[in-house]
């Protein structure tokens, strides 16, 4: 029996709040959302889903990931962000489910494409004088964090050469 989306999100506010929120607040507020919405899209591309694995497999990664985006967001102007040791972690674990480079790429921009549409869907509370900055800064720290689980493969990859196999 599925679960419906409140269910596993919880309740969501009126549609009629106009409370001012910035995307951190969002990102935050909704990150059950983010991550049931980010599977859906997963789910239908046929690439991605060609390694079976269950929905704790599949999406234990995201709580941390967002987690470190919404931290990066949270960061004084000039700040120097620090590196995603979580990205790495994921890294490494999809390259020995078996996943390859553009299977890995392919999820990071689709986590983009769903940030961006939660952002949409709660664009009557967005704080518009920080959005394009903070869109910068989510793409920014979602790329680095594919530079971390890239670093991983070829590590993974140097050593397996080394190894002579």
């Amino acid at each position: 029996m599925s679960k419906s989306v409140e269910f596993v999100t919880g309740p969501r506010e009126s549609e009629d709040s106009t409370r001012t929120e910035s995307v951190a607040d969002i990102l935050e507020r909704e990150l059950r959302a983010v991550i049931v919405d980010w599977l859906s899209r997963v789910e239908q591309e046929a690439d991605l889903t060609c390694i079976p694995l269950s929905f704790g497999d599949r999406t234990g990664h995201l709580p941390q990931l967002l987690h470190d985006v919404i931290a990066r967001l949270r960061l004084d102007a000039g700040t120097k962000a620090p590196v995603s040791k979580a990205a790495a972690e994921h890294g490494e674990l999809r390259r020995k489910q078996g996943y390859t480079v553009a299977m890995a790429v392919e999820e990071s921009r689709l986590l983009q494409v769903t940030i961006f549409s939660t952002l949409h869907k709660n664009v009557r509370n967005l704080e518009f004088s920080a959005l394009l900055p903070d869109v910068v800064t989510i793409a920014d720290e979602v790329d680095a964090q594919l530079k971390e689980q890239m670093l991983q493969f070829m590590a993974a990859d140097a050593a397996k050469k080394a190894k002579g196999q």
